[in-house]
């Protein structure tokens, strides 16, 4: 009879290990699932453009897909500002131009999303194509976050139902923008500050720009930073904004 307790016992003993070692790894395997995947649901997967919270946090993104004048200032201003979180939408061909100026985000640690390689709109090319130059991105992309990315913002932030079906399958998320800057437009620093603070609410995702086209960014930037904060604002990463609330998602045609 005691040797069969003895048994029954490391048998016991074998079976809670492995319990223990699931329940970790179905911890891990739900977060990393809520976390990334969070928005495909019965219908399909869906963009994420902000969250529905009532915690006063926002995201700060960045799209970079020409020139080496503008990023830098911008990556000096959110030091100084003491942003920790931020992130920088690159198109990988830009990377694979200026391979300092995207090893300089990382190690400034801000997160590094995929802007397609070539700069042009996805809701324009076929399946296969699409596919391509978002392999090719996140390819190019590793390189320099030094992990795979897992958001993607397509070029022009134009992207169709079977877009958002090809990022999925490659274990992306696609990330749209609720409060834009049109900072693009150079419309002045005064105007930039406005477009920002008259829109954002709780959860917002922002949209910015680092290429040279976008003239008077970093000169916005410490007003809207300041002025958010003083407004009981708080920076998150695009990450944290997905798995803190539901997401306020538009219907894709």
């Amino acid at each position: 009879m005691k040797g069969i307790w003895v048994i029954q016992a490391r048998n016991w003993k074998s079976l809670s290990i492995i319990l223990v070692a699931a329940f970790f790894a179905a911890g891990w395997i739900y977060l990393e699932r809520h976390t990334m995947s969070v928005f495909t649901t019965d219908s399909g997967p869906q963009a994420f453009y902000r969250s529905e919270t009532d915690e006063k946090n926002v995201a700060l993104t960045f799209n970079v897909s020409w020139g080496e004048e503008r990023l830098l200032p911008i990556l000096e201003t959110l030091k100084n500002e003491k942003v920790e979180e931020a992130t920088f939408f690159l198109s990988a061909s830009w990377a694979e131009r200026y391979p300092e100026l995207a090893s300089k985000i990382h190690e400034s640690g801000y997160t590094i999303g995929n802007h397609g390689y070539q700069y042009k709109s996805y809701d324009t090319w076929d399946a296969t194509k699409v596919s391509q130059d978002i392999q090719r991105g996140q390819q190019v992309l590793t390189e320099f976050a030094e992990e795979r990315p897992v958001l993607l913002r397509p070029p022009n932030g134009a992207f169709n139902q079977e877009v958002l079906g090809i990022a999925d399958k490659q274990g992306l998320s696609i990330i749209h923008w609720s409060v834009d800057s049109k900072d693009y437009q150079n419309p002045g620093t005064d105007q930039i500050i406005k477009n920002v603070l008259e829109e954002t609410t709780a959860g917002d995702v922002i949209l910015f720009h680092a290429s040279d086209s976008a003239k008077q960014t970093e000169n916005a930037l410490p007003e809207i930073i300041k002025e958010l904060r003083n407004n009981g604002f708080t920076f998150s990463s695009v990450e944290s904004l997905m798995t803190g609330a539901e997401p306020d998602s538009e219907e894709v045609e």
